[in-house]
């Protein structure tokens, strides 16, 4: 088993910067609709890299940590899709049109992809040093889940958000769209763009999602490079899963009930897990190939209870 030193984590993100580069640059360099076919491939792509990365895990570090890598990438896979929900909100308040949409989303994955590491560089320090930060994430993840289960889902209003606002207020916004552009001169002075505000939204609502997201991973693995490599590649698919699923989003009604009760498994694990200050007979050890069956199975039964029940309705106004 090799040991991961500071080359494997800058090989890591040499490989991820060249991924994001090569998406933003070579093959996108005009504004255009992204299509199913396109989305399908892309998507079909980072899962392919994501699984030959844990093929990697296997040959070099073992299969329990590839396990816990596919793990936390399911898990933080299908938390995203909560988000995506969310982000189709936001377009559709902006009426951002589809062939900038993709700007925004590949700009946005750069922004979480920073935000992500600098959260998990001080989940892993918080964890390494003071065990029982666990607790503490495991009963945020369960309250968490709890309030997603009964919350409502309701459209975004980008004049009442404090994040809007707050940039409003630093910086001019010019009236309209200037393109696929985030800037532009409004009276020759710099002005931000309402594509720009878009973003700006989207990173926020990556940033809530992270804080429950990363946390989550932690009841997987404590292994800082394992939970940081499977939150890229979730991260990475984004984009293309985006597009995939954005024409039946609305079909997923139970989606949301399926995630919170993900995130109040992973937060009962959490609490359950074997640490450092907790005594032998309050031990319950969940294994994570259990975990994975579990999270797998509570997805699955959510999208086969969503397209059933759209499946009835659709039948019901068309009889």
């Amino acid at each position: 088993m090799i040991v991961i030193t500071p080359w494997h984590w800058a090989g890591f993100i040499l490989f991820v910067l060249a991924c994001i580069a090569v998406d933003m640059g070579a093959f996108n360099r005009r504004a255009r609709t992204v299509t199913f076919r396109m989305a399908l491939a892309w998507s079909a792509v980072w899962f392919t890299l994501a699984m030959l990365f844990a093929a990697l895990l296997v040959r070099f570090r073992g299969h329990e940590e590839a396990t816990e890598f596919v793990t936390g990438y399911l898990i933080e896979l299908s938390l995203s899709l909560d988000n995506l929900l969310v982000i189709a909100l936001i377009f559709t308040a902006f009426q951002v049109p589809p062939e900038f949409q993709r700007r925004v989303l590949v700009w946005g994955i750069l922004g979480a992809l920073i935000m992500r590491g600098a959260m998990i560089g001080v989940g892993a320090v918080l964890v390494q040093n003071f065990s029982w930060v666990l607790y503490l994430f495991g009963g945020f993840l369960v309250v968490t889940g709890v309030k997603m289960f009964f919350s409502k889902r309701t459209a975004v209003e980008p004049e009442k958000n404090p994040v809007i606002r707050f940039a409003r207020k630093i910086f001019p916004i010019s009236p309209t769209m200037e393109g696929q552009h985030f800037t532009a001169r409004l009276n020759g002075r710099f002005a931000l763009t309402p594509l720009a505000l878009v973003l700006i939204l989207v990173e926020a609502t990556d940033l809530i999602f992270a804080v429950d997201s990363v946390p989550a991973v932690f009841a997987v693995t404590q292994k800082a490079f394992i939970v940081f490599t499977s939150n890229v590649f979730a991260i990475l698919g984004l984009r293309s899963l985006y597009f995939l699923l954005a024409s039946a989003l609305g079909m997923f009604r139970f989606l949301t009930a399926g995630l919170s009760l993900v995130l109040v498994f992973i937060g009962a694990k959490m609490l359950l897990d074997p640490h450092k200050s907790v005594p032998l007979w309050f031990q319950v050890k969940i294994s994570t190939v259990a975990s994975l069956l579990v999270v797998a199975a509570i997805l699955a039964i959510a999208i086969v209870l969503s397209i059933i029940a759209a499946k009835r309705e659709k039948d019901i106004n068309h009889g």
